[in-house]
Parts: structure tokens; C-alpha cells; sequence
């Protein structure tokens, strides 16, 4: 299971590298029109450079849960031993696990009323916009379930640990 999990988390760096190489030509597009004559005005660069940065947040984002890169707050204090720090991070990543299921739940929700719209600017439909929400909620779900069975994995060891005559 870790290797479809590592798969699934360099496709999303991959996906990341390409979002934000993309979202370089409409930007570009968009400064070299307003300081140039010779580049034309085009309406469809604001709105690519958007749905391009959307993407690129919700998906950075899911990254950043696979590398423990999100911020968090100390507020339980510092645990001494390998069983308080799995009990510690559990109680964060139940935080992030509650909330990524809402992302799941209501996302979806949003995608669905994404799917009966369609952009004014490109007529791209905008559940390719809204399907951010929920996959971003899926991944979290997915790396937290990593994280919860690395922590009880640590928990075992710390228990382990404790019972050894020393």
C-alpha cells in the first residue's frame, strides 16, 4: 500500500512542476500585453492563470500533508517518550482528518454544482475547477490514513519500549 501511496504522491509533485510551468505563459502573456503593443490582450490568460493557481493550491496543499509540512500549533505539551509523541500527532492528524473529510464531503457537493456550469470567458466546464475540492479532500484522507497507521506503528514500539525490563 506504501507504494501506490508514493506513486500517488510523485504524480502530484509531477502534476505540481507542470501547473506552475504552465501558469508561467498566460501570466507572461498577461505583462507583455500591458506594456507591449505587439502582444494582444487576451481574456482567456486571467481566467487559465486562475484555474492553474487553484490547482496548484489545493494539490501543494495535499503535498504538504504527506511531508508535514502544514503549520500546527503546540498546544498539548511536549511528549517524553515514543508513545506520548504517537498519541500527540494523532491528535493533530484526526484534526486534518476531520477536515479533509468535510473538503471530501462538501467538495464533492461543489463539483457536482461545478458540472451544470460552464465559463463564461473559454466555456470550459467548471467542474475541472471544482474537482480541486474534493480530490485535494481525498489525498488528505489518504495521507493522513498513512500518518495514523505510522503513529500506531510508534505507539506499539513506544508500549514495547515501556514494558522492557531495563
Amino acid at each position: 500500500m506504501r507504494k501506490v501511496v508514493d506513486w500517488i504522491y510523485r504524480g502530484l509533485q509531477v502534476l505540481l512542476t507542470l501547473l506552475i510551468a504552465i501558469l508561467i505563459l498566460p501570466v507572461t502573456m498577461q505583462i507583455l500585453a500591458r506594456f507591449s503593443d505587439r502582444v494582444p490582450n487576451y481574456i482567456w490568460t486571467e481566467e487559465m492563470a486562475r484555474f492553474c493557481l487553484i490547482w496548484i493550491i489545493m494539490l501543494g496543499a495535499s503535498v504538504a500533508v504527506r511531508d508535514g509540512a502544514h503549520f500546527d500549533v503546540d498546544v498539548l505539551p511536549h511528549p517524553k517518550t515514543p508513545f506520548g509523541l504517537a498519541v500527540s500527532r494523532m491528535v493533530v492528524h484526526a484534526a486534518i482528518f476531520l477536515v479533509a473529510l468535510i473538503f471530501l464531503g462538501f467538495g464533492w457537493r461543489f463539483a457536482e454544482f461545478g458540472y451544470d456550469q460552464n465559463s463564461e470567458l473559454t466555456g470550459i466546464n467548471m467542474i475541472t475547477i471544482h474537482l480541486a475540492w474534493p480530490v485535494a479532500g481525498l489525498t488528505w484522507v489518504l495521507f493522513t490514513l498513512e500518518k495514523f497507521y505510522d503513529d500506531y506503528q510508534l505507539m506499539k514500539k513506544g508500549k514495547a519500549d515501556a514494558h522492557e525490563p531495563g
